[in-house]
């Protein structure tokens, strides 16, 4: 696929993002709210429902408010919610030196109360022409229609579009569509990955 690629599509979340839940679910625990697992929490408050744009941001955090005994004040509420994620330096660098010579892009299940942090986190605007999140368009990958709602947003052309996600059914969904996919799993793997498809994800200058 080297010599046919022209755009590269990442995902956000444990891509351009690690994300580290201990200290939210630290919060709800002190609010009174015990969940053994972040998953335990997102099943509880239909978090897929607010990623997918069924449930906006003032709906989202009352549900959340409902789930502890003592309110969270809104503006602690708010930073813990976003303070979860860290960008991973190897690969958002990576996507801002595509960005030179490729059409980069970023599509990610993400809500309407996360989305505004992360554009600013990342520097969306700095590392990729345009984003898309789940919220905005009603679907969520793996389904088609998130995937056809990037092809025609970001002009795609399937064959030569590489995608870059962690989950295997949101790689299979695109690899279905035409596009070519990889799996990440770490930032030296999908570099690497990355730089064997021709693409050039290292600065030339240092090779790193």
């Amino acid at each position: 696929m080297s010599g046919a690629v022209d755009t590269v599509v990442f995902d956000v979340g444990h891509v351009l993002v690690d994300t580290d839940y201990g200290p939210w679910l630290a919060l709800l625990a002190e609010h009174g709210a015990e969940f053994a697992s972040m998953d335990a929490f997102c099943d509880a408050v239909d978090l897929d429902a607010h990623e997918a744009g069924a449930v906006d941001a003032e709906a989202f955090l009352w549900r959340v408010q409902s789930q502890v005994r003592r309110p969270i004040p809104r503006p602690r509420l708010l930073h813990e919610w976003n303070a979860m994620y860290r960008p991973v330096a190897p690969l958002v660098a990576a996507a801002r030196r595509l960005r030179r010579t490729h059409r980069v892009y970023v599509l990610s299940n993400m809500g309407e109360v996360h989305w505004p942090h992360l554009v600013g986190l990342l520097d969306l605007a700095a590392i990729s022409h345009d984003a898309l999140a789940s919220y905005m368009v009603g679907c969520m990958k793996p389904a088609p229609a998130i995937y056809a709602h990037a092809e025609q947003r970001f002009a795609l052309v399937p064959e030569r579009t590489v995608f870059v996600d962690d989950r295997p059914d949101n790689v299979a969904a695109a690899q279905a569509r035409g596009w070519h996919a990889l799996r990440h799993v770490s930032p030296a793997r999908t570099l690497g990955d990355l730089a064997r498809s021709g693409l050039p994800v290292h600065d030339s200058a240092t090779g790193g």
